[in-house]
């Protein structure tokens, strides 16, 4: 069985949290750590974007700046995401690919959400994979909602996946900040409450992160027949991200122009 380093629940900044998952990212590249479980939140809360996207297309930046959202580019593909402080538990996998035992990109997406669709099963909520289409990355879904959105780079037979696993949502909060095309807020939100759950929705009660956090731990361990062991980054992550975090996730030529 193998056995993957696991980093517990954590709370950054957009920045920082984009700049760790590039920095695992390189590390596992050079064969500097084994692969990776990380889970994280988002404070203050945060909008990002897919890496072909343009900022000034997908969010209302203004509304942005007065609510104290930060903004960040992520280095994988998808759509713009609002990752509420509270509503939210991200988590990132970075594996070699062939670790996975994958045969194209949509199995790698199928084998890591077969793990949240167990977390969520020993939270006591059912979920179905529904593999997206030209516009919408694969994502999680209970009776028809999305409940779980992932966005994935691979690099040289390594795979950063991360997303989300939405605890609770404030629908009309996240369409203040995300455009959807010739759709105003008030309807965007009444289209979400269509088309988007919660934990919190489906069992009707509040759950805590870091119950979440548990269950997902135990959803990979049990899925992907892995042993976990509680670890933190190395030198070399830590001096990367702290690097990356200042000199591309903060700035403004990575966030508006992608160039770095």
């Amino acid at each position: 069985m193998d056995t993957w380093r696991f980093l517990p629940l954590q709370t950054n900044t957009a920045a920082m949290n984009m700049a760790i998952d590039e920095a695992i990212l390189s590390a596992r590249i050079a064969d500097k750590i084994p692969n990776t479980l990380r889970l994280y939140r988002w404070q203050p809360s945060a909008a990002s974007i897919g890496k072909n996207q343009n900022l000034e297309n997908e969010l209302y930046l203004d509304a942005c700046k007065k609510l104290g959202v930060d903004v960040v580019r992520r280095i994988s593909g998808g759509g713009a995401v609002y990752h509420d402080y509270d509503g939210e538990v991200t988590y990132s996998v970075v594996a070699k690919a062939s670790d996975l035992g994958i045969a194209d990109i949509t199995t790698v997406y199928y084998k890591i959400y077969e793990a949240i669709t167990d977390a969520l099963r020993i939270l006591g909520i059912p979920a179905d994979f529904s593999s997206g289409d030209a516009k919408n990355c694969p994502n999680l879904t209970v009776n028809g909602k999305k409940i779980s959105g992932s966005s994935q780079n691979i690099t040289r037979g390594i795979v950063l996946q991360h997303g989300t696993i939405l605890v609770s949502v404030d629908l009309p909060k996240m369409f203040s900040l995300l455009k959807l095309k010739d759709i105003n807020c008030t309807l965007a939100a009444d289209i979400g409450r269509r088309k988007i759950t919660s934990i919190q929705n489906e069992l009707g009660h509040k759950v805590s992160p870091e119950t979440v956090a548990n269950s997902l731990a135990q959803g990979f361990k049990a899925t992907l027949k892995i042993n976990l062991e509680t670890g933190k980054l190395t030198p070399f992550e830590v001096e990367l991200a702290n690097k990356l975090s200042i000199e591309k996730y903060s700035t403004k030529e990575w966030n508006f122009n992608a160039k770095f």
